[in-house]
């Protein structure tokens, strides 16, 4: 058969290694190592490496719906489903009946939250034809039978693959299966199987069975303890890679053939590489018919057959992998394999990696989702309408470039069609959702349109607890808009960092809003007079917190005195909207007028709660028309006191 590997060339082939007449104590002959060994797999990453990520790669559930599992029913119907999903399993879950072995479909990621979520009495079957498939992080344990030592009469698996092709199998604990904890058979092929422990069994962990000879595996930093045979045993397998494995403590009942560390049967071959064997019987052997080149593996009280002969292949001329130090292979594994905290938290939705576009990661997000899921965009323009309902709370979206005018969200709808609401690029409906380093646009041209509804909104918020770090917002009247589900009710937005433009009415809202170390720039229609309003609140009188912008900086070419700082929205003609708005420690610039609040609509400005505070630059002149407060009355005036509300929320102490 043909070599996969995406034409990869082989490099060089590899020189004949002697068989190895080691003692009960010493180091296999260690090959010199390269100062570079090749890009490092993160042992974090959610992407497999080896041979998992050749011929088109494994992404498993990506692009499908996230959802989390508590119970054996749901895990067994998502599972089974035809399109794709993101599993998360949260908990432990006993199945029913014992040793029950939950059929996966292709296209799933099954990944535990956390180090705590199992899989007991139980484990997965991959049947023939069955594909990409990512099982991650979870404990499967405890099937096997007392007295039954082979489990002939039951083979409960923990993993069990038939034919199946493109599986990563990563950071699972495997401990007391009937009868295999992994078994990959029937020519499988492309799978990885990384960071795994293997512990208290008899038949751990086998490859291949059939005459063919199909299968590629990659086999890194798993820890084996206390097993006894299979540590893994490959038969009939074109490419075995084993490197940087720990096989420790190995289960001895005195069988002097079948307790051993690793085997290359049949015509199976077979790379191993810095592995550390401590206390193993037969650490590594191959049948006659098999090759098996060993390099670099460190051994330790071990005895019996340390076989190595023929060529093999060369892993390099497959992938690229990162080879640790033989010496440092028990506490590397000790410390990063099995299930992690770390793997199971939140979940991240790659856009236009797994879903084309922000919305159909949106769409991914189950309703209810309580635990944090992030979407992160790739540098690009992304010309859709983003709409996060009220049901999808806990998301971060995120983008990934260097900059956050790399990576923008716009569209080009006015009021005109659909109202300021539908107007909007983004709307954010859910509490407890973050954007960073992104640019959210509308792209309207008001210039070159005569229109009743020009407002063109880049963002709207409504929803509970948002921030936005190192974002832009772009737009001429009405750009951002901060508000809430309804007059009454509390919402809070924390803007940091960030850039804001527009020219009417651009930051408007009921919603309390932060503006801090951001830069506002107000944008010049062409008058000598009146060129627009930064600010259009419309908080609720009984609420003491509408906008504070402050340690910031207003910017804008429109001429002197053509700009004002604000004036009260009154949605609707509601009296009780009561704008509040407190301007402090900001620089101002020539273009904000001496008098710079204004009427709205019939409602008085002096009938509104607008004030300045310590403002400096050629436009924070102080006239009659322009409150400011002194150092008690602005003390209160805090961000950590707008943002606390009745759970204390601090978004700013992260910083």
């Amino acid at each position: 058969m043909s070599r996969p590997g995406h034409g990869k060339v082989v490099a060089a082939v590899l020189g004949l290694v002697a068989a190895l007449s080691l003692g009960t104590l010493g180091d296999a002959q260690a090959a010199p190592q390269s100062p570079k060994t090749g890009p490092a797999a993160d042992r974090w990453t959610d992407r497999p490496h080896g041979f998992a990520s050749l011929a088109g790669g494994t992404t498993g559930g990506a692009g499908g719906k996230v959802v989390t599992v508590t119970d054996q029913a749901a895990l067994a119907k998502y599972a089974a489903a035809e399109e794709p999903y993101v599993i998360r399993v949260k908990g432990s879950l006993d199945m029913d009946p014992f040793g029950t072995e939950i059929p996966v479909a292709s296209d799933k990621t099954i990944i535990g939250v956390s180090d705590t979520a199992e899989i007991v009495h139980g484990g997965f079957t991959l049947d023939p034809g069955t594909h990409n498939v990512i099982i991650r992080n979870l404990a499967i344990r405890d099937t096997a039978i007392e007295g039954n030592w082979d489990c002939k009469d039951t083979d409960y698996d923990g993993i069990r693959l038939d034919t199946a092709h493109h599986v990563w199998i990563d950071h699972i604990r495997f401990s007391r299966i009937c009868d295999g904890q992994l078994d990959i058979r029937k020519d499988s092929e492309y799978v990885t199987v990384s960071y795994n422990q293997f512990t208290n069994n008899n038949k751990t962990f086998g490859i291949g069975w059939t005459p063919n000879v199909r299968t590629q595996i990659t086999v890194d930093h798993n820890w084996f303890r206390a097993t006894k045979q299979r540590n893994p045993s490959a038969d009939n397998v074109a490419y075995a890679h084993l490197y940087n494995n720990y096989l420790s403590s190995q289960l001895s009942d005195g069988d002097p053939v079948w307790t051993y560390g690793n085997w290359s049967r049949g015509r199976t071959k077979m790379v191993i590489e810095n592995n550390f064997y401590d206390g193993v019987q037969h650490p590594y052997q191959a049948d006659a018919t098999a090759e098996l080149v060993q390099r670099g593996s460190i051994l330790r009280n071990t005895t019996g057959r340390h076989d190595a002969w023929g060529t093999a292949f060369d892993p390099r001329a497959f992938y690229d992998y990162r080879l640790d130090p033989a010496a440092a292979v028990p506490a590397l594994v000790k410390r990063f394999s099995g299930p992690q905290k770390r793997i199971g938290g939140p979940v991240v939705l790659h856009v236009p990696g797994d879903y084309p576009t922000v919305q159909a990661a949106v769409d991914a997000v189950p309703d209810g989702n309580d635990t944090a899921v992030e979407i992160a965009v790739a540098p690009g323009t992304y010309r859709e309408k983003v709409f996060i309902p009220a049901s999808k709370p806990n998301l971060v979206l995120r983008g990934t470039g260097q900059d956050r005018s790399d990576t923008v969200i716009v569209f080009d709808t006015p009021a005109e069609y659909g109202g300021s609401t539908g107007s909007a690029t983004v709307r954010i409906a859910a509490n407890d959702v973050t954007a960073r380093n992104l640019t959210f646009s509308n792209d309207f041209d008001e210039a070159a349109h005569e229109l009743k509804g020009e407002q063109a909104l880049a963002m709207k918020t409504t929803g509970d607890r948002i921030v936005f770090e190192d974002t832009a917002f772009l737009g001429n009247q009405d750009t951002l808009m901060t508000d809430s589900p309804k007059l009454t009710t509390l919402s809070r937005v924390y803007v940091r960092d960030s850039y804001i433009e527009g020219d009417v009415d651009f930051i408007y809202g009921r919603a309390t809003t932060v503006i801090e170390r951001s830069v506002i720039r107000a944008l010049s229609r062409g008058s000598d007079t009146n060129n627009g309003y930064i600010t259009a609140a419309s908080t609720w009188k009984g609420n003491p917190y509408g906008f504070l912008i402050t340690r910031s900086k207003i910017v804008s070419d429109a001429p002197a005195g053509s700009f004002h700082l604000g004036r009260p929205w009154h949605p609707g003609g509601e009296p009780d909207a009561i704008a509040q708005v407190l301007i402090r420690d900001t620089a101002l610039p020539a273009a904000i007028k001496s008098s710079p609040w204004t009427d709205m609509s019939g409602f008085s400005w002096k009938d509104a709660r607008f004030a300045e505070y310590r403002n400096h630059g050629p436009g924070a002149t102080v006239t009659a028309d322009r409150p400011q407060l002194s150092d008690q009355e602005a003390r209160p005036h805090t961000v950590a006191a707008y943002l606390k509300g009745t759970d204390d929320w601090a978004p700013h102490a992260r910083h």
